[in-house]
């Protein structure tokens, strides 16, 4: 009797080693797979990445921060942000009374102002206008001064039809 029981506890005991084993072999093939799929997607993930990062750049190539012969114009002015301190000024324009005096057009449901603003160079900025309905694009050639004043002069403009 003693034996038989030892004879069974020993083959429950390879039973379960043998359970053991299959399961954790199922369970590292799982796990490489599970690697594998990940890998791919980090793959995909920094391709992704980079692909946005050179969409980054080519925004960005029209801009006053990365035009360093731009901005070797205004270096004696020691101001400090440069762009910001343009498109505060800009803004400025909008704090008069009525439409926004660079603005050739009369607003339809309110004053037409300027919202966004894109510095290309040391000469010429782009904005976006809107009166909350109807919208339009400038050109603004614009002059900083040695006093820091800011000189804006239109140079081109459109504004949107209007889609129902």
């Amino acid at each position: 009797m003693k034996n038989q029981i030892f004879l069974y506890l020993f083959l429950f005991t390879a039973l379960v080693c043998m359970y053991l084993f299959v399961s954790s072999g199922n369970m590292a093939e799982a796990n490489m797979a599970s690697i594998v799929k990940l890998k791919e997607e980090v793959g995909t993930l920094e391709d992704s990445l980079q692909q946005s990062e050179l969409n980054l750049l080519e925004m960005q190539y029209f801009s006053l921060e990365n035009n360093d012969d731009a901005l070797a114009y205004y270096e004696h002015l020691n101001i400090e942000d440069l762009t910001r301190y343009i498109t505060d000024k800009l803004l400025e324009t909008n704090e008069s009374k009525g439409d926004n005096p660079l603005i050739p057009y009369e607003g339809m449901e309110n004053d037409f102002k300027i919202n966004k603003i894109k510095i290309l160079n040391h000469k010429w900025i782009l904005a976006d206008f809107s009166d909350g309905k109807y919208w339009g694009e400038l050109l603004i050639g614009y002059e900083l001064k040695d006093d820091l004043g800011v000189d804006f002069t239109l140079k081109e403009h459109l504004l949107y039809a209007r889609s129902n």
